[in-house]
């Protein structure tokens, strides 16, 4: 039986290959290079979200918040400070969220160290109400100071303006930290609930990047994000380059594109191999053990025990770091961080689709949904424009009926993922690479 599911899998995984290199014969190499890169991206996502839900049960809903989360940081670690915004009002928007933090801590102390009674009751309003005035009032002056500054080029403190690699760790401690938090407070409920506040949670993350202009600009967007690879013109320029272009017949304005594409697919692969081993060795250690135990009956795993709760946290901040880091990885192959472009439908329901398609509880499994489902997902629309031209052919120009086949084309996407995902759950509910 493990042969056969070995030998299935390694099929699958030849067949998806054939895709992308099928798109890059067919259509460009370019092209097919670039949906390569975020198929790694959307397969370090799918290892994330299977590691909350194919180890634990976990059910979230607000992958969109933890991608986020990671595209933040790389704008935090990777660029140049604002030394007129830091000058204009930056200390005092570290010393506004210093002491919002602080009230924050001192009510909790406040809250576990005060006998229950009229003592604590009053207490708790004049902590959070009195810490919050001060707190807005200390901040709200930075943050107009800091926006003041050049509005349309900066406006924002900016970032270390270190290697912006750094910015992937950074991105799965962010997105770790943020699980953290919903998981103290949600994973005691039922699944539903850790649902809710992951969506909630998620939303209220997407509008701060949106609206807190200070921290990434907000809606106007942060480009020009500096890149771990060559710049195509840089490349251009240089002799060596040249020279290798010159070698293989092809022109150095196309394959300096091509290279920079395989740089980033080289850098994805490393951190793609090393997830996967590290997912594996715990899938397969006593750790795993414990955690697929707890998922298939946590009233049995309990009563060995087990805390539930704790390891529920454990792997949902696990989940959550890698989701992070593929965030930050994604920011850094787009040079551009677009709060916008945030959406459910592809950083959430897409996610899920991979896992649920690829196999749940499989690490191969995720991996090959997230490479499948992206190629589908950005194919899929131009091959239904292909095949709907078609049928409409021979059809009048003014036809009602070509005319509706034609617009029908927008929802192929959405279309395609439902009829994929119906059959898979029909004739392969456990996935294309099942859980052994």
């Amino acid at each position: 039986m493990t042969r056969t599911l070995d030998a299935r899998a390694i099929l699958l995984f030849a067949l998806v290959a054939v895709l992308f290199i099928g798109t890059g014969f067919v259509q460009s190499w370019n092209t097919s290079l670039t949906i390569f890169n975020m198929g790694l991206v959307s397969a370090i996502m799918a290892l994330g979200v299977n590691m909350q839900w194919g180890y634990a049960g976990l059910f979230n809903v607000g992958v969109m918040g933890f991608v986020a989360l990671g595209g933040l940081a790389a704008v935090l670690v990777s660029m140049p400070p604002v030394g007129e915004a830091w000058a204009a009002g930056g200390v005092q928007v570290l010393l506004g969220l210093v002491l919002g933090a602080a009230t924050i801590l001192f009510a909790i102390l406040a809250w576990s160290r005060l006998p229950a009674g009229r003592m604590r009751t009053l207490a708790m309003p004049v902590i959070l109400i009195g810490g919050f005035f001060i707190f807005r009032y200390v901040f709200d002056a930075g943050v107009a100071s800091v926006e003041a500054v050049n509005p349309a080029a900066t406006g924002y403190l900016g970032g270390l303006g270190l290697p912006v690699i750094l910015a992937w760790p950074v991105g799965g401690l962010l997105a770790a930290g943020g699980a953290w938090i919903i998981g103290k407070t949600a994973l005691g409920l039922r699944s539903d609930y850790l649902a809710i506040a992951t969506l909630g949670i998620a939303e209220i993350i997407i509008a701060v990047l949106k609206n807190e202009d200070w921290l990434a600009r907000g809606v106007k967007n942060v480009t020009g994000i500096p890149r771990p690879v060559p710049y195509e013109v840089d490349l251009q320029q240089a002799d060596w380059f040249i020279d290798l272009a010159a070698r293989i017949g092809a022109s150095p304005v196309t394959f300096s594109s091509i290279f920079v594409k395989l740089c980033y697919a080289s850098l994805f692969i490393v951190v793609l191999l090393i997830l996967i081993w590290l997912s594996e060795k715990a899938w397969n250690s006593p750790w795993g053990r414990m955690m697929r135990a707890i998922r298939d009956n946590e009233v049995s795993a309990s009563a060995m025990g087990k805390d539930v709760k704790a390891r529920h946290l454990q792997v949902f901040v696990l989940g959550s770091a890698i989701i992070g880091m593929a965030g930050a990885m994604m920011t850094t192959l787009d040079s551009q961080l677009v709060p916008g472009t945030y959406q459910p439908l592809r950083f959430t329901f897409l996610v899920w689709v991979m896992v649920i398609v690829g196999g749940s509880g499989n690490n191969w499994g995720a991996v090959l949904g997230g490479f499948l489902i992206w190629w589908l997902w950005i194919q899929v629309e131009p091959l239904g424009a292909l095949v709907m031209q078609g049928i409409t052919a021979g059809m009048d120009p003014e036809s009602w009926l070509r005319n509706h086949l034609l617009d029908a084309v927008a929802h192929m996407r959405l279309l395609t993922m439902g009829v994929i995902l119906l059959l898979v759950l029909r004739f392969s509910p456990r996935g294309l690479i099942p859980e052994r």
